[in-house]
């Protein structure tokens, strides 16, 4: 090989560059500044630290059982134990945390406990999926309502 041939790129590091260069092109158009804009009601709606449409909803949601703490900053809502005087042998206590400032069905989370008294003491009991399913459901579905009440005016 000559001295003037060692000075050049070969072919395949000319075609390698290439690629990479066109990649990271593709790349940073990706991460731009074009992301469609939504209407204000559609998604950050945050006075607060989690969406005001979400949080709103929780708090209507779980409103039967006393509060223990509400952190909108954080967006977490925790309810005392609640004893629905028609099975007063059973209580529940739940916590809703909301995870994102944006109105998504995975942006709200639901964990409840659920304790039933035995021999005049509460034991643990299990709670059924569907149970915080069926919350995480109401929440969402409020949710969405105020956000319509909020388009409509």
């Amino acid at each position: 090989m000559t001295a003037m041939h060692r000075n050049f790129p070969s072919g395949r590091t000319i075609n390698r560059a290439l690629v990479a260069g066109v990649a990271l092109l593709a790349l940073a158009a990706c991460g731009g500044r074009e992301r469609p804009e939504a209407d204000l009601a559609a998604s950050q709606v945050t006075t607060i630290g989690v969406n005001s449409y979400l949080w709103r909803a929780a708090l209507e949601t779980v409103s039967f059982a006393p509060l223990l703490q509400a952190d909108s900053a954080g967006g977490v809502i925790v309810t005392d134990w609640y004893v629905n005087p028609a099975n007063p042998g059973e209580r529940v206590k739940m916590t809703v945390a909301i995870l994102d400032q944006d109105l998504r069905a995975d942006a709200v989370r639901v964990a409840a406990s659920r304790q039933v008294a035995q021999a005049g003491t509460w034991v643990d009991a299990p709670v059924q999926a569907a149970t915080v399913q069926r919350l995480e459901d109401i929440i969402l579905t409020k949710a969405r309502d105020l956000r319509r009440q909020a388009i409509a005016g």
